[in-house]
């Protein structure tokens, strides 16, 4: 398999889980009832806009609440946003700055906050911007340390 043909197919693959990637995300932020979406009638504006209010809430309920809710909320909003910071420097040359994949995923999170406050589907967070913004940061380490290692062992040649 020549250097081309191996980049292509990476890109290639990388471009299809991040399609695949942004339809779940969609999914769950906006239409799964297992994750507080309700029926247009019971939909009201909720917000949070002091940070870490919701972050020490569920750590400090988390017996009462449970681990799901716990997990879901706190870990969820960081992995939802791994693969993003992840992915993307794959795909997009240009995307490969730690900085851009940190700021877009912030842009990214602050944009699905503001459609869930306009729409009145789930709650407009700040602490849900934190922790996502943590994950596409956390994604983004994955994806250098990775590409650290593969040229280390590869060099340059793909």
């Amino acid at each position: 398999m020549s250097k081309n043909s191996a980049k292509r197919r990476i890109k290639h693959l990388g471009t299809m889980l991040f399609v695949l990637y942004i339809l779940l995300l969609i999914y769950f932020l906006f239409f799964s009832e297992e994750y507080g979406r309700v029926a247009a009638e019971e939909r009201v504006y909720r917000y949070n806009l002091i940070p870490f209010v919701e972050i020490r809430r569920f750590w400090t309920y988390r017996e009462q609440l449970g681990v799901f809710a716990v997990v879901t909320n706190l870990f969820g909003n960081v992995i939802g946003f791994v693969p993003y910071g992840f992915i993307l420097p794959v795909i997009a040359r240009k995307c490969r700055s730690g900085f851009f994949i940190i700021l877009s995923g912030f842009g990214l999170s602050l944009v699905v906050e503001t459609i869930q406050l306009i729409t009145k589907v789930g709650c407009f967070d700040v602490d849900d911007l934190i922790l996502n913004t943590l994950g596409a940061a956390l994604g983004y380490l994955a994806f250098a340390v990775c590409n650290y290692l593969r040229r280390k062992r590869y060099g340059k040649k793909i």
